[in-house]
């Protein structure tokens, strides 16, 4: 790279490369510098992904109040997702008991650390 980088036109499409590679090099080489680093973030971006296709269709929602309410049953699936468990068995759970609930305790037994199929 370095020798290369001299031998190019800095305005040249390769030259722009190669300056843009030269100045992140540190950042590029961090994950050969350590063995707990991952080379790239997939599992990251995969995770934030469903957030970002949910922020885009609230935009299409009629009303703040659709939009919230759109916002709060993404939570929950999201919720459940984290906590192991298939999101349709778990709301399909939570529908059925939710009506019949009488106090705050029973609100915290739908919590999705306390399912039990």
């Amino acid at each position: 790279m370095l020798k290369s980088i001299e031998q190019v036109l800095p305005k040249s499409h390769v030259g722009k490369a190669l300056h843009y590679m030269h100045k992140l090099w540190p950042k590029l080489t961090v994950y050969a510098e350590s063995g707990e680093t991952e080379i790239d973030n997939n599992p990251v971006e995969n995770a934030i992904r469903p957030l970002v296709t949910g922020r885009k269709n609230w935009l299409f929602s009629q009303s703040v109040k659709d939009a919230k309410s759109s916002a709060a049953i993404y939570s929950v699936i999201e919720t459940a997702k984290a906590n192991g468990l298939e999101p349709f068995e778990f709301l399909t759970h939570l529908f059925t008991h939710l009506p019949n609930i009488q106090s705050i305790e029973d609100v915290e037994s739908l919590m999705p650390w306390f399912f039990q199929k």
